[in-house]
């Protein structure tokens, strides 16, 4: 395992040291004491975090532990937006603003939490109103517009659990998505806005529902004049129906154990897998990382890039940052349009103070140069940070030094769908390693093992795995229970997280990328199995295989090899015609870089397919041992 990475790197000890005002301002204090603290009574450690937030019951005992089963916070009732919203608008952030939403061509929308708590309650009162009852399931299909934000908070105003999919997927994942929740209602936009292009999302949303026979209604936000044509009566306005609804609409009372939302995130199979987060851990986990570990202050304006239809967004765009009483800001821009500059502009006319980005924005940013940083004033920018993948020592580098100017601390965070949040980054204050993550956060006990679950030396390549509950992790996957359960089985005793990792003496941890069929392109999480199967289900197509290949803007390219069916021929105009069904049924995030036709893949003697030997040969790597080969 140890040839994945260069051991110079963990041999080499290179530091950069913040400022000590850091620590000396920073909620946490000390990284050191409070980890102590944390491990001398773990329970404490997460009620005093509980404490912080607003319950409408306390708990009986902090958490419940049956391996691998946790309750957290039982028999507590709460309610997600009453932290979120009410209790800043019952105190002296009522007229703060809460998000700030910039589109193209200069648009700009600003919701003080009075005016975002009031939209979400109409929302809230106008889904009652088409039968979205608690328990009740809504897929969210949107643009990065408020209205999406207003969506989810909505949902979780009146117990119903939502489960939000990227923009950027295909008819066929939206479709399974919506069947797999079984959702009631979908909410999306005639259009969503990319690089001065309208793209149709409505018109994707009519292809999914036609085998979905949950969905009663098709909620449309109408942006583009004239406006779209809606079908009576399965689909609705997005404004129209909260016409002459009340902005109160009180609070479901939730069990924290209750289920808050469904994400969908890309599994080893061909399904994804729908991880399933409960009502009180959630909010915990997320808020007490945005305030203690992004350090959010009143007058900080937060900016994470992602999108809620990834954990991310939800996390650190949405449930996180309103919890701590944040400014968030949010935007349809893409860092490359109108020009190589947008993103450092926004920063500069937005005095953003937190920044959380994707390496492989980062690696873009390094490839259009310095001089577009340069021309705008970043000074702003408190605390830089990082999220969806390894942050390569290149990159960290360029991203201290010219969007840092030598001084901004980089928070890498390592975490997952399945975490809810982050555990492991380099807090506040300590000293910045290139190409480590850090240390598991107060509240996270990792490791790095062998399969064995044996703790490997510094300098080793193993498993990263979480040796105890907490309290955002998953309850569930949605009605796949046994594949919950695998992420405790695997290594016995603990979570294994399905990535490789190597630790160095100091006990800082590097992330070297998955250890299973999932790749990550440009941060996000693309199942092997998933565009296999997209592949397999073109008529021409009797077998395919997909890798990842090192990127250097994306991290990795998706590259396939295909057998045809007999009577097929290999050709550009065949080859154009897969990519375009990929893009089709899964989206343009899924779409392989290269096609290369084959006449066999290796395979073991059970027929798996063993895609590490098809990677070894395509990067000139010895791919070790082949004993298992069929020939």
């Amino acid at each position: 395992m140890t040839e994945d990475f260069d051991v110079r790197l963990v041999t080499e000890a290179k530091y950069y040291y913040p400022d000590p005002q850091y620590k000396r301002n920073s909620w946490m204090g000390d990284y050191q004491t409070a980890y102590k603290n944390f491990l001398a009574d773990p329970d404490a450690f997460w009620s005093t975090m509980a404490q912080e937030l607003d319950w409408i019951r306390p708990w009986d005992a902090v958490k419940e532990w049956k391996y691998p089963y946790a309750k957290w916070f039982t028999n507590a009732k709460l309610n997600v937006t009453l932290n979120c919203l009410d209790r800043h608008v019952n105190d002296h952030r009522r007229n703060k603003v809460a998000l700030i939403w910039k589109g193209e061509e200069g648009r700009e929308r600003i919701f003080t939490y009075q005016s975002l708590l009031s939209s979400v309650n109409r929302f809230a009162n106008a889904l009652k109103k088409i039968g979205i009852k608690k328990g009740d399931r809504v897929c969210i299909y949107m643009p990065l517009v408020p209205e999406q934000v207003i969506a989810m908070l909505a949902c979780a105003r009146i117990g119903a659990v939502h489960s939000v999919v990227f923009g950027g997927f295909g008819a066929a994942a939206l479709n399974m998505r919506i069947n797999d929740a079984e959702a009631k209602v979908v909410v999306t936009a005639d259009i969503t806005v990319r690089r001065g292009k309208a793209i149709q999302l409505k018109t994707i949303v009519e292809e999914a529902i036609i085998n979905a026979p949950t969905v009663e209604h098709v909620v449309v936000l109408r942006r583009r004049k004239p406006m779209v044509d809606l079908q009576d009566p399965i689909e609705i306005d997005f404004d129209e129906i909260m016409e002459g609804v009340s902005d109160e609409c009180p609070a479901e009372t939730m069990d924290a154990e209750d289920p808050f939302f469904i994400l969908y995130t890309s599994g080893s199979t061909g399904k994804p897998k729908g991880i399933v987060h409960a009502c009180g851990g959630y909010m915990v986990g997320t808020y007490y990382t945005s305030k203690y570990i992004f350090d959010i202050k009143d007058n900080d304006i937060f900016w994470c890039t992602a999108d809620p239809g990834w954990i991310t967004g939800h996390s650190y765009i949405v449930y996180g940052p309103l919890a701590a009483g944040a400014t968030i800001f949010i935007t349809e821009l893409t860092p490359d349009y109108p020009d190589a500059g947008s993103y450092w502009k926004l920063i500069e006319q937005q005095k953003i103070t937190i920044f959380y980005t994707a390496p492989t924005a980062i690696r873009m940013f390094m490839k259009m140069g310095e001089s577009w940083p340069n021309k705008y004033n970043l000074n702003s920018l408190r605390i830089i940070g990082s999220v969806g993948e390894p942050l390569n020592p290149e990159a960290f580098e360029w991203y201290y030094h010219v969007i840092g100017k030598d001084k901004t601390p980089i928070l890498d965070t390592w975490w997952q769908t399945e975490t809810g949040m982050l555990l492991i980054t380099t807090v506040l204050g300590e000293p910045l390693r290139p190409g480590f993550a850090g240390k598991p956060i107060p509240g996270i006990i990792a490791d790095v093992v062998d399969k064995n679950g044996k703790s490997v030396p510094p300098g080793t390549g193993g498993f990263l795995i979480i040796k105890a509950p907490w309290p955002s992790m998953l309850r569930t996957v949605y009605k796949d229970d046994e594949r919950y359960r695998k992420y405790w089985y695997t290594i016995d005793g603990v979570y294994t997280a399905g990535d490789l990792a190597v630790k160095g003496k100091d006990g800082y941890i590097m992330i070297l990328g998955r250890s299973d069929d999932i790749i990550i392109v440009a941060g996000h999480n693309i199942g092997t199995a998933e565009v296999e199967s997209a592949l397999v289900s073109h008529h021409a197509v009797a077998e395919a295989a997909v890798i990842g290949k090192p990127d250097m803007v994306k991290g990795n390219s998706i590259k396939a090899f295909v057998i045809l069916r007999v009577g097929n021929q290999q050709s550009d105009k065949l080859m154009q015609e897969l990519i375009y069904h990929v893009r089709n049924t899964l989206g343009p995030i899924a779409v392989p870089q290269e096609i290369e036709f084959v006449e066999k893949l290796p395979k073991t003697r059970s027929g798996k397919i063993m895609r590490r030997v098809l990677k070894a040969k395509e990067l000139g790597m010895d791919p070790g041992d082949v004993s298992t080969l069929e020939e």
